[in-house]
């Protein structure tokens, strides 16, 4: 998903500059990219941005452990947004999850919209949250395999498609960077949630 993102901004000329969060350094494909090695448990001060966008998350199979998965999904977005927040960013757009649900039983969703919960206070004049449904989309490069269920979820779609309800059709993830992006420059302010069949 922050791969989408990235070649979003990066296609929009009006971006002077364009400052990158990660453990590692990527490739230098625009002379506007400035990366940032951090580690997002010891965050420095970041530069000043006027918009922020996350898209930080992980599988419990991936991260190991419910507390390894937790300090990615809720702790490092977090730590970002407050860090961003206090750069000076008055807007922020992250990627969470259908069925983010700070009251669920089910802890993948209850992690999601705790998250959300508690970026809505940090205080940022405009926070756009996409909640997209299975993204669609090559996750070789990132070192991950497509997953059973979502190799499942997409040979149904494509036999029943229409019959799906919209906000649970698998969804392009340049579909949701794209929206994403358009929602937070859209200037309307308070909190927005975008719904997966919304960003079809």
């Amino acid at each position: 998903m922050g791969r989408e993102l990235l070649a979003a901004l990066s296609a929009d000329r009006h971006n002077r500059a364009i400052h990158l969060l990660g453990r590692r350094a990527p490739p230098q494909d625009d002379p506007r990219w400035v990366a940032h090695v951090v580690d997002f448990a010891r965050l420095p001060a970041l530069p000043r941005v006027d918009e922020v966008y996350i898209a930080l998350g992980t599988t419990i199979r991936v991260a190991g452990s419910q507390a390894a998965f937790r300090t990615v999904d809720h702790d490092a977005v977090l730590a970002v947004a407050r860090a961003a927040h206090a750069a000076g960013a008055r807007a922020l757009g992250v990627v969470s999850a259908m069925g983010a649900d700070a009251g669920s039983r089910v802890f993948y969703n209850r992690t999601k919209g705790e998250t959300e919960q508690a970026l809505a206070g940090i205080g940022f004049e405009r926070l756009v949250v996409a909640r997209p449904s299975l993204l669609v989309g090559d996750r070789g490069p990132l070192g991950q395999p497509q997953r059973p269920g979502e190799r499942i979820g997409l040979q149904l779609s494509r036999v029943l498609g229409p019959l799906i309800p919209a906000h649970y059709r698998p969804i392009a993830a340049q579909r949701v960077a794209a929206s994403l992006i358009a929602a937070v420059r859209a200037g309307v302010p308070g909190q927005r949630v975008l719904l997966s069949g919304a960003m079809q």
